[in-house]
């Protein structure tokens, strides 16, 4: 199952299956009437023992919050102490609460356009939770989104289209400069769709590992771009009065949301402005005795105007995590060796979260991919590059053990439920949900003429990718046993 903290959070150790005892515990002050100064204590799992009057001390355990880790900042920098007060239902909460209408329902607060984004995974730990089907799952929770005061319920396949066809053309182009320049690091080219696998990467590894991680950003965060600059000039209202939510599988989204990078100087603002998990929703729920069952459904909005949108998130083929490994590999199978209808036959290597798929020409493998899930996994395929003896051409990393599906703020099993059988529900979920294909998106056609003047331009190159950061060791405290 998936674990209470985000991977960002889970770094010291790499058992990807934490139980409770293993996680962050408080530090818990010992009174002094407790504990005579200079008195000899022992200290165990559950308290102390003063050796020297022979008396036990039971200690109450209490869980770390977010909070609490940002105040810590052993694996979180001081600069994302921004997501206490920025992303929080709280917030979320606030924001709908203060926005106000006169009589002629005129905005007078800054913000004019409440935009909600919608990925795939959360919404079907909803479905699971409240037993509907996706269909309605998504449906109920545009009508929630509403009913708090939402403008704008989107789904965000237009946003993962987009990536996953950076990805597919930034693919061929690294497998081409490496032909031309073997010695560099071009590949493998290791996905970056994960925020949790990218802070590792930039906090323990360095100017190493960042050259080899792709640089097309995640679909959050092209969904971001899309919603404050082309959406927002469709509604004629600046960036800055549109606020931005995302729907998002696991709280490592709040760190991406929260980066320098995704923050325009010029448009003053940030791509995503808060970003809710399904935990926090199931929260919102019960904290009004709601249950998501009750709600009353809506359709989605489609504000694109190229043609009615879906009823319902959309799945791509491959993994839960978007089919980052199985898109690229089909598409440069058929662009570089002319090879169609490719059968993606993976084989598990030491576990099933660490999989491979091999293409073969001529009696000659051509490509190697493989999918890493979890951070023992991660560590791997790390110490293999750092001896040079990785094989692969492309990695798709996820931090999580089995993926986004997953997710460290999905919701949890219910009593009698292992973590493993909900994860099989929701993989089973996913794959009735309607099939994406991007290359067939029409939307995405107009927007690549309209909105970044064209596929290899360099506006296209500057909205719909980014860069990482090394971040100096002596900055953060990774290997802290708590």
């Amino acid at each position: 199952m998936a674990s209470r903290f985000s991977g960002a959070l889970q770094l010291t150790d790499l058992d990807d299956f934490i139980t409770p005892s293993q996680e962050c515990i408080k530090p818990v002050k010992i009174e002094k009437s407790k504990a005579k100064t200079g008195a000899k204590i022992k200290i165990g799992d559950d308290g102390y023992f003063d050796i020297s009057s022979g008396r036990e001390q039971k200690l109450q355990k209490v869980e770390i919050t977010l909070a609490d880790c940002l105040a810590c900042s052993g694996c979180i920098t001081s600069a994302e102490s921004v997501l206490v007060t920025r992303q929080s239902q709280e917030e979320l909460l606030r924001v709908f609460s203060e926005r106000k209408y006169t009589d002629n329902k005129e905005v007078t607060k800054d913000v004019s356009l409440i935009v909600i984004s919608l990925s795939p995974q959360p919404v079907l730990s909803l479905a699971a939770r409240y037993k509907l089907t996706p269909e309605d799952a998504t449906r109920k929770l545009a009508g929630y989104f509403k009913s708090l005061g939402a403008d704008l319920v989107l789904d965000m396949t237009v946003a993962e289209d987009l990536s996953l066809l950076e990805a597919q053309q930034e693919f061929l182009q690294r497998y081409q400069d490496q032909q031309a320049d073997p010695g560099a690091k071009h590949l493998p080219m290791l996905a970056s769709s994960c925020p949790g696998w990218v802070c590792y990467a930039e906090k323990t590894h360095g100017t190493f590992i960042l050259p080899y991680i792709s640089s097309t950003k995640s679909p959050q965060q092209i969904m971001g771009s899309l919603v404050k600059q082309f959406l927002s000039k469709q509604r004629e209202v600046t960036p800055g009065e549109v606020y931005h939510v995302t729907f998002m599988p696991c709280y490592d989204k709040k760190l991406e949301a929260s980066r320098e990078d995704f923050y325009s100087d010029v448009l003053n603002c940030h791509d995503v402005d808060c970003v809710i998990t399904a935990i926090e929703l199931e929260q919102m729920l019960d904290s009004n005795s709601k249950s998501l069952s009750d709600v009353e459904g809506i359709e989605l909005d489609w504000p694109w105007s190229e043609r009615e949108g879906p009823t319902s998130v959309r799945r791509h083929i491959g993994s839960g995590s978007g089919g980052y490994a199985d898109q690229v590999f089909l598409h440069a199978a058929h662009q570089l060796f002319g090879e169609t209808d490719v059968p993606l036959t993976y084989r598990s290597l030491r576990n099933p979260d660490f999989r491979e798929v091999t293409l073969e020409k001529d009696g000659k493998e051509v490509l190697r991919f493989a999918i890493a899930n979890g951070f023992r996994n991660i560590q791997n395929l790390v110490q293999k590059l750092k001896r040079g003896k990785s094989p692969y051409h492309y990695v798709e990393v996820m931090a999580c053990p089995s993926g986004c599906l997953n997710g460290g703020a999905q919701i949890r099993p219910v009593t009698g439920e292992s973590g493993r059988d909900l994860v099989l529900q929701l993989e089973t979920l996913y794959s009735q949900l309607p099939l994406a294909t991007p290359s067939d998106n029409k939307l995405l056609r107009r927007l690549y003429a309209e909105w970044l003047d064209g596929r290899d331009s360099d506006k296209a190159k500057a909205v719909l990718h980014t860069s990482y950061h090394a971040v100096e060791k002596s900055d953060i405290a990774l290997n802290i046993k708590w």
